[in-house]
């Protein structure tokens, strides 16, 4: 059986933008769309879908269509909906957040507890649409980033587009040298070169998918502003997400709700295995 790909909606343009990006990927990636809608009481769910699943229709008529209504709290009905999910697709803001907030309460709250890949819908037209030509993926040391860069490297293989990896760093407390050098104290205090960060990052994504094309960016400063730069002509930011010992749920990071919070583009925050 064929896991579907999950949009979540409340009726509002954002989760309809959502709906539009989600028939798109379902039609890339050949599988089936489910469409839900989860509220503890709403007696207008039955409308809502029936808008939402016409939208996708005109989007992509292709694509097999179904949809659901749950009597639930969102956030917890789409994370447990999450475990049987190709991945989850949200809209960036809901019908009932504050007219301030960058990221609505719901999808940030499934962001950071989802099991499966959570793509947040982000940003205008030409970032919704593939414009680009462009996936980004943000690339940490450490064991943080493989199931996200495999991620990328599929959204780019089935978009026959570039993907862009990206690694920022900073210069060790204590370096003695020049301002933006590494001295050969910093080397050694650094657990591998920046760039060998990412060579090792992309080794094994790049040998499944050898039709991507990839670029390689190392970045000398905060990781936030430099994929925040880089999502600026992007259809997709990807970045990766640990999962925290001994608690529910998945380290997003400052870095991960920085750009959750600002990314012009669709994000999707990828689960490590």
């Amino acid at each position: 059986m064929v896991v579907p790909l999950i949009v979540g909606i409340d009726g509002s343009e954002s989760s309809l933008d959502a709906v539009d990006w989600a028939a798109d990927e379902a039609l890339r990636h050949e599988v089936p769309l489910h469409i839900l809608h989860a509220a503890a009481a709403d007696h207008e769910a039955p409308g809502i879908v029936a808008a939402a699943s016409e939208r996708a229709r005109r989007s992509a008529s292709a694509v097999r269509l179904s949809s659901e209504v749950l009597h639930e709290d969102a956030a917890p009905a789409l994370v447990g909906s999450g475990r049987n999910a190709f991945a989850l697709v949200l809209g960036f803001r809901g019908l009932g957040d504050l007219a301030g907030m960058l990221l609505g309460s719901v999808s940030l709250a499934v962001a950071a507890h989802a099991d499966c890949p959570v793509i947040v819908v982000r940003g205008g037209v030409e970032h919704r649409h593939g414009r680009f030509g462009r996936v980004v993926v943000g690339v940490e040391d450490g064991e943080g980033s493989g199931t996200a860069v495999d991620f990328a490297c599929r959204e780019a293989h089935v978009r026959r587009c570039r993907l862009v990896a990206v690694h920022a760093w900073s210069v060790p407390a204590g370096n003695p040298g020049p301002p933006g050098r590494l001295s050969g104290y910093a080397l050694r205090a650094l657990d591998r070169a920046p760039a060998q960060v990412l060579a090792d990052a992309l080794r094994d994504s790049t040998q499944r998918y050898q039709d991507v094309q990839v670029s390689s960016e190392v970045v000398h400063g905060p990781a936030r502003q430099a994929l925040l730069e880089a999502a600026s002509e992007a259809d997709l930011l990807v970045v990766g997400a640990r999962r925290r010992h001994g608690h529910v749920g998945l380290q997003l990071g400052l870095v991960n709700h920085a750009v959750l919070h600002h990314a012009p583009c669709p994000v999707a925050v990828v689960p490590q295995i």
